[in-house]
């Protein structure tokens, strides 16, 4: 009877198990669920070491780096503020600079700072269009047994010392563009870039012959630049665009461009910063001038980097120091202008 007993009590107990599709219980699959997790499990994630130490190496080359640009900015700041303090002028809006008495100071960056805007600016515009030629060229037209090649030939350009592209431009391309100049300062003299300004034509140490200069320094950093973001563009659109009937520049022109917009400006912003701080090219190319500055494209000058390299005797002297250091400064705050300016545009064209 006991035996019965237990028997029965085991089949009854095992019934549920064996039935998966239903039986004499009743109890289905739909009826048997998993416990949930509980809250705290659910939560919880596993972060492992390696993405920790990774994450702190990336918040912390972050801080250094903002914290080293702080500390050169109060460090140019130190610096020039004896200097400022002597100075008879405005500095913002004088032309004259004068240092070689600490006493009797007078130094302003008015002309330096126009000359330094021009030059790099006239370079820009110069090299923009280039650029962006020579890109859209690798990118949508070059055959492809010529493209890595080209491209490694225009990268190169940027590996070439500043100290030659001005030995470059003083000594060879200064006499070839002399008859370019003097056409244009002949024909378009009426318009403000081009008329007689106080540089010399026939020597070219002028921003003309440092602008085409610069221009060239420039290219290969914007080319690059841009060529890597055109080749990002995804293959769909422009396979869709040809499957719409496009012609090859009208898929350049509708997804290339469209697409690569923003890294293009963001490579012409990289190719102005080199711009404004570029020194021994136009430390060679440019011939100083006691002239005031006429926005002309025939002037002579000094832009605030080959100033400070031009300068570079008075040194010894912490006062005299102070004052290019003031003149450093000013690019310091420019270059910085420049580059906020490019993120808002790019953040706009990504909008």
């Amino acid at each position: 009877m006991s035996d019965a007993h237990n028997t029965s009590v085991s089949i009854a107990t095992d019934e549920p198990t064996r039935s998966g599709t239903g039986g004499a219980t009743g109890i289905t699959e739909d009826t048997i669920s998993t416990p949930p997790p509980s809250p705290d499990r659910a939560r919880k994630t596993v972060v492992r070491p390696g993405d920790r130490i990774f994450g702190s190496l990336a918040s912390g080359s972050a801080v250094l780096i903002s914290v080293i640009i702080g500390a050169i900015a109060v460090f140019l700041v130190w610096r020039a503020v004896p200097a400022l303090q002597r100075n008879q002028v405005n500095f913002l809006t004088s032309r004259d600079w004068i240092t070689q008495d600490i006493t009797d100071m007078a130094f302003g960056v008015l002309d330096l700072f126009q000359v330094t805007v021009l030059v790099s600016f006239f370079a820009l515009f110069l090299a923009m269009p280039v650029a962006l030629g020579i890109a859209i060229f690798l990118t949508s037209y070059c055959p492809d047994r010529l493209r890595k090649p080209l491209a490694y030939v225009i990268d190169l350009l940027a590996a070439v010392p500043s100290i030659v592209y001005g030995l470059w431009g003083m000594l060879v391309l200064a006499p070839f563009l002399r008859p370019v100049a003097e056409w244009l300062n002949t024909t378009l003299a009426w318009f403000p870039l081009f008329a007689t300004g106080s540089g010399s034509i026939v020597g070219g140490g002028t921003i003309f012959t440092a602008g085409i200069v610069l221009a060239v320094m420039i290219l290969p950093t914007i080319a690059a630049v841009s060529r890597e973001v055109f080749v990002q563009t995804p293959t769909a659109h422009i396979e869709g665009a040809l499957a719409l009937g496009a012609t090859r520049w009208e898929v350049v022109r509708t997804t290339v461009i469209p697409f690569g917009k923003s890294g293009y400006i963001s490579g012409s912003m990289l190719g102005l910063g080199r711009a404004l701080g570029e020194t021994m090219a136009l430390y060679l190319i440019l011939r100083t001038t006691s002239q005031a500055f006429s926005w002309s494209l025939f002037d002579g000058g000094a832009t605030i980097a080959s100033k400070i390299a031009l300068g570079y005797a008075e040194f010894n002297n912490d006062i005299q120091a102070g004052a290019y250091i003031a003149a450093g400064l000013v690019l310091f705050v420019l270059t910085f202008v420049v580059n906020a300016a490019a993120r808002m545009i790019v953040a706009g064209k990504k909008d």
